[in-house]
């Protein structure tokens, strides 16, 4: 019998089979993981601007989780009706990011003083503001980013996805 004869059977694909459903399971695993990483502090956030669109200042305040050094009375100044971020009537989480060595995430935010949310609309859109919340991973608490990050949160990759729902309140 000869090499070039027709009596041997066909290689297995079974290996083949194998290595490709492995390397579907991992990137079904990675886009899984990636679309789930930031949740929580999503939600953290999604949650007090739900909470700050309804008009119920305390209850946010109370999700801000704030230090004794941040009053009520400032928190009005920054999120309030007349206040620097104020008023909030709708808004979209556009991306969320956490620096190499963080114990916090970097939420970027859309807020829009008008209801819904604009779209398509300049002169409404040129009202839209973009805030960056900072979220601890461990309590869920929210701040401003500290001073030492700004530079870093400046160079925040773009989004990876944008929030497929606008969210305001119901």
């Amino acid at each position: 019998m000869s090499l070039l004869e027709a009596n041997q059977a066909p290689p297995s694909k079974t290996p083949r089979y194998v290595f490709i459903g492995v390397l579907v399971l991992l990137l079904i695993v990675l886009f899984v993981w990636r679309a789930v990483r930031y949740k929580a502090e999503e939600k953290s956030v999604e949650t007090f601007f739900g909470t700050l669109t309804a008009g119920n200042m305390q209850q946010a305040y109370q999700l801000w989780k704030p230090a004794p050094s941040y009053s009520f009375q400032d928190f009005q100044q920054d999120w309030g009706a007349n206040g620097y971020y104020g008023p909030v009537k709708s808004f979209q989480i556009d991306s969320a990011y956490a620096p190499k060595k963080s114990s916090s995430v970097a939420v970027r935010v859309l807020i829009s003083p008008y209801q819904p949310f604009p779209k398509n609309d300049p002169a409404q859109e040129n009202k839209t503001k973009e805030v960056i919340i900072w979220v601890d991973r461990n309590t869920q608490s929210l701040s401003f980013p500290p001073p030492s990050m700004s530079e870093l949160i400046r160079v925040i990759p773009p989004p990876t996805r944008h929030a497929s729902a606008l969210r305001s309140p119901v």
